[in-house]
């Protein structure tokens, strides 16, 4: 879909500049409710807004940088950005943020913002910012005797015993053995890194990583979750309105689909709670997506100008209100329908406990194979020691072009798509 806004200024329109802008997902049509206002602003650019179905928009961006057709200025999930940074597609930020009156790195939530820096150069501001935390349903804990939401691991265990009968058809939480978000969370609430030696090999087989598969995998043992994925697991509002699971573990997008599909009566029976961890306070993953702009863009600085636009808090505010995707400014949070809202307060307190994932363009590929592994434990195929043993395999597998580049001196950025995507001729 692509959407043309036309520039304030009629008699402009023949000098004004375009501005190709890519979105991904439902992000665009909010995005062309606040365009009006940025060109009005800027009468000599006019916008041509892009929305790309997240299913094909890893593969369209990759294919318009090997066709040296890229937009100016897209949306990159940021998980996304040391991918696109390896085919030196993106523009380093750095000199511009340093000299903008309106985006200021300290107002940004720290681990969102070491997001989008690969090594000491920076190619993103984060636009938006989600992270999985615990949605639980208050009555059933409170009818369980406890007041307040887990504080650590050993207190939510406590809860998922006493909210769990599995003969009854009813469970502690859901955990879709296809999703690989849970585990992920449980293993960066520990001390020890993912992957070791400059992201060379997994780092599986450390201890921290085996005490989150232990708590996970123990979880499904103890019969206070269903060894089922997401398919299986039918509609989860309805299933979290029956009280099939009395704690959902999601974002912040469900906010809204929770007040929407839940009646009124249920209105007051659930709310939201950062994660807990081991000992205390428990981190989260740093999601969301931020603005990018390609290096074969002619038209940087009017990108830029949008991607002020969009980063101050004003705007960010409304465009809470328009889709329900949070702010990852501390000021934007300070007005507007998120500094009343009790649901979305826990959110703004896990903000500040989130952490990056490895920031190599593998991590994808390694996470996926991390949950069909630990899959396979779920089901008593693999022991714990077993389970880890078989993700640092399979990562070290996933690495050794990586191993190859940093051992032999190749550059990892400044490398064509052919080069990264080429299978090394020698070890």
């Amino acid at each position: 879909m692509t959407v043309a806004l036309a520039s304030g200024c009629a008699d402009s329109t023949a000098q004004s500049r375009e501005l190709t802008f890519w979105t991904v997902g439902r992000e665009g049509e909010a995005v062309a409710k606040l365009l009006p206002d940025f060109e009005r602003e800027h009468p000599g650019i006019h916008v041509k807004l892009q929305q790309l179905p997240l299913s094909a928009a890893h593969q369209k961006l990759l294919t318009a940088i090997a066709g040296s057709s890229t937009p100016d200025i897209t949306q990159l999930g940021n998980t996304w950005i040391p991918e696109l940074a390896a085919l030196d597609a993106l523009e380093p930020l750095q000199a511009r943020v340093a000299a903008s009156k309106v985006i200021q790195p300290s107002d940004y939530f720290a681990n969102i913002w070491a997001t989008n820096r690969i090594g000491n150069t920076l190619y993103g501001v984060p636009w938006y910012v989600d992270a999985r935390l615990l949605f639980y349903r208050s009555d059933l804990l409170k009818q369980a005797g406890f007041d307040a939401p887990p504080r650590d691991w050993a207190e939510w265990r406590r809860m998922l015993a006493a909210l769990s009968h599995p003969e009854r058809g009813s469970y502690g939480v859901l955990l879709p053995t296809n999703e690989f978000e849970q585990l992920l969370v449980l293993a960066l609430q520990q001390p020890e890194p993912l992957l070791r030696d400059d992201y060379r090999y997994g780092n599986f087989r450390s201890e921290g990583f085996k005490r989150a598969l232990t708590f996970y995998v123990d979880t499904f043992k103890q019969r206070q979750a269903p060894a089922i994925t997401n398919v299986e697991a039918g509609n989860p509002w309805t299933e979290f309105g029956r009280g099939v699971y009395a704690f959902y573990f999601s974002g912040p997008w469900n906010i809204g689909e929770f007040r929407k599909r839940l009646p009124a009566s249920q209105q007051g029976d659930w709310n939201t709670a950062p994660m807990p961890g081991p000992d205390g306070p428990g981190a989260s993953s740093a999601g969301g997506s931020s603005l990018v702009i390609f290096r074969r863009s002619p038209h940087k600085d009017e990108a830029w100008q949008l991607i002020e636009f969009l980063s101050r808090p004003e705007i960010q505010q409304r465009f809470y209100d328009l889709l329900g995707d949070m702010p990852p400014r501390r000021a934007s949070w300070e007005g507007g329908a998120l500094r009343d809202d009790p649901k979305a307060r826990a959110f703004r307190e896990q903000f500040e406990w989130v952490k990056p994932t490895p920031p190599i363009p593998e991590w994808e590929r390694i996470v996926t194979e991390m949950q069909l592994v630990a899959a396979q434990a779920v089901h008593g195929e693999l022991s714990i020691d077993q389970a880890a043993a078989e993700i640092d395999r399979r990562a070290d597998l996933i690495l050794e072009k990586r191993r190859w580049m940093l051992e032999s001196g190749a550059a990892i950025h400044g490398r064509t798509p052919q080069q990264n995507h080429a299978r090394p001729n020698q070890p």
